[in-house]
């Protein structure tokens, strides 16, 4: 079954409801008091199906004071009835619901010549001549105009067939792009069914037992029962109006102008990047931050419009921000419409181009502007570079462009195999980001240079501690996905991980010959006082070498597991260390106590404590209570920690 929605438009008074209720057989005026008054005051709903077409019809108020109501149900539809009354003719809300569906880029439109019965040929012919200039301006030049009659019936057979060929050839299609997205026009509560919630389906499909983000409120609500004109289902698609049963939200948290969206698939946000068309009948032209009442499906907000490139003079088309007053979800691409508060006068409207935008300046705003005002493939390509070195998640540029994952996924890749951009896999857990080869390049450089600096500074050291190298690496977002970068890096050749420390691949920390010379005789001085080492004051002294050289030259002797550092930083051979362990292992007892220890080594606490605590460390032995249980059978300096 194909799809496609309809909506009435033009004056009030000119016959939209009755000319529904003759094609359709219902009455969309379901309040008492449009009954009484015989207007229309908010949008109503009805349907008919032709073959293997379904139409839907939304019905809009046409008076001026219900304009914002009628702009709550013209989203989403696509084929316009413009109505107007042959006795009359073209009167101000047909040209202002003429312009908004022309705004809201509505893909095709037909024109009902009503009360044709009221009025004599010549009079007909005029108002046919009129409506032909009116559109003449606006996408829908050419339209047809099919003159009938509600009350005798003349013409409505003709104007139901030339509706469901329109229709078919605009019928909705499902864009396996696009997760599904509701917006809601009413929310009300049925005896039996609970919470029910109304919309046109603008996007995707979904079922009973989904769950739905509600946006902008937040939380989500399952689906419990799913209706298409009154009928049950188990699935509607884009295309169609839908009556949702909810469970797990309360009505107050949906209020008309929310939206359901598939898990992630609307994010709201405050500030717009925006084509934006000013119609040439505005008032004036926009020159600064313009207080407007913004209209997004059925979402009615306050905001404050900005051009970015000069004024805006009506009938002219350009670039504006636009700051809301309150959060609303819009997706790249969304049809909008913007008025002024007071006096209620339609300014214009247009198409969202970047609906997370954030202020900028100089040249980054024409670079922006330039970038966002393109396809898709340039908003990728410029929202992946805005993201810097901490990169675009997927789910991110999927939310922002109003696709799926998966198809932002697929267009991503395309941009990556084209070498626009690269996919840097994440860690477990994470998402998989997205960078520019700039932002690479930017790190790339800053990592030889990191490293460059510090090996010239530190010639002995085998590698920078990772922590210090992050943090010189990666100082931004960057910093968010370390080891996905440095495993890149490290596949670059431009550095190499080992362990807890960075270096340049390579590279060794060999000595000079007067090193060399001065890391024996350090090494001996420690061998042979055993147990009781000098502090390294006394051994520097005692060889005469600078402070720095002497303590670079330790730190090459640590790293190589020559020397050990005890707790509280004494140092100590490292084969004392192993001569103690293999001496404890060989003696008769499997406990010792620190008493025993000082006195069989000759220790004093100073020494000793500090001794047993590494021993404890490396796994020689393991403190129970005031004694250390020896351990025997584990190979010395596995799990020595340096």
């Amino acid at each position: 079954m194909r799809r496609v929605i309809v909506g009435t438009a033009g004056h009030i008074d000119h016959g939209k409801t009755r000319l529904v209720e003759a094609l359709t057989g219902i009455d969309c005026d379901r309040w008492e008091e449009e009954k009484r008054r015989g207007i229309t005051i908010d949008i109503g709903f009805a349907h008919l199906v032709e073959g293997d077409l379904q139409i839907g019809f939304v019905d809009v108020p046409g008076h001026e004071r219900f304009l914002h109501n009628a702009l709550a149900g013209l989203g989403g539809i696509r084929v316009m009835l413009l109505v107007v009354a042959a006795d009359e003719g073209v009167k101000p809300q047909t040209r202002e619901h003429l312009a908004v569906c022309d705004l809201l880029a509505i893909p095709a439109g037909i024109v009902a010549l009503t009360k044709s019965d009221l009025a004599p040929e010549e009079r007909r012919a005029e108002v046919r001549a009129e409506v032909a200039e009116l559109l003449a301006a606006t996408r829908f030049a050419g339209a047809e105009v099919v003159a009938v009659s509600s009350q005798s019936g003349d013409g409505i057979a003709q104007l139901r067939r030339r509706l469901a060929e329109l229709g078919g050839r605009h019928a909705q299609a499902l864009d396996p792009r696009r997760p599904a997205r509701l917006p809601v026009d009413r929310a009300f509560h049925v005896k039996g069914r609970g919470l029910v919630v109304t919309g046109t389906l603008t996007a995707g499909a979904l079922g009973v037992g989904d769950v739905l983000d509600v946006a902008p409120a937040g939380g989500r609500a399952r689906v419990r029962g799913v209706q298409v004109h009154g009928a049950d289902r188990e699935r509607a698609e884009a295309g169609e109006r839908v009556a949702l049963q909810l469970a797990g939200i309360e009505a107050e948290a949906v209020p008309r102008g929310t939206q359901l969206a598939a898990p992630g698939g609307v994010e709201p946000g405050r500030a717009w990047l925006a084509e934006c068309h000013l119609l040439p009948e505005a008032p004036k032209a926009i020159r600064g931050s313009t207080q407007v009442r913004v209209h997004l499906y059925s979402a009615e907000i306050v905001g404050r419009l900005r051009p970015l490139a000069g004024p805006l003079a009506p009938g002219a088309t350009g670039l504006v921000e636009i700051r809301l007053a309150q959060p609303l979800a819009a997706v790249r691409g969304d049809r909008f419409i913007v008025r002024r508060p007071s006096p209620a006068t339609t300014l214009g409207g247009g198409r969202v181009l970047d609906p997370h935008w954030h202020r900028r300046r100089g040249s980054e705003l024409a670079t922006a502007l330039q970038e966002l005002a393109g396809g898709v493939e340039a908003a990728l390509a410029f929202w992946t570079e805005e993201a810097g070195e901490g990169g675009a998640r997927t789910a991110d540029l999927a939310v922002r462009l109003g696709w799926t994952r998966e198809a932002c996924e697929a267009a991503l890749a395309e941009l990556a195999a084209a070498q626009k951009i690269v996919r840097l896999p994440a860690g477990q857990g994470q998402d998989a980001r997205w960078l520019t080869g700039r932002a690479f390049r930017r790190i790339e450089r800053r990592a030889r240079k990191v490293l460059g600096d510090y090996f010239a500074a530190h010639r002995m050291q085998d590698g920078m501690p990772r922590a210090q190298a992050v943090a010189a690496i990666l100082p931004g977002r960057g910093a968010e996905i370390a080891a996905a970068h440095l495993r890149w890096l490290g596949e670059r050749k431009v550095l190499a991980v080992h362990g807890d420390k960075v270096a340049l691949p390579g590279r060794s920390a060999d000595l000079t010959g007067g090193e060399s010379k001065l890391a024996a005789a350090i090494l001996a001085a420690y061998e042979a006082a055993g147990l009781t080492p000098p502090p390294p004051s006394e051994v520097r002294a005692g060889l005469g070498a600078k402070a720095q050289i002497l303590d670079g030259v330790v730190r090459h002797l640590l790293e190589r597991k020559k020397l050990s550092r005890l707790p509280g930083g004494l140092l100590i051979a490292t084969s004392a260390v192993d001569a103690l362990r293999r001496e404890l292992e060989a003696s008769a007892s499997d406990v010792v106590g620190i008493p025993e220890f000082k006195e069989r080594y000759g220790l004093s606490r100073k020494w000793a404590i500090p001794l047993l605590e590494h021993l404890d460390s490396i796994g020689a032995t393991r403190r129970v209570g005031n004694e250390r249980q020896i351990l025997r059978g584990r190979t010395p300096d596995k799990e020595e920690p340096r």
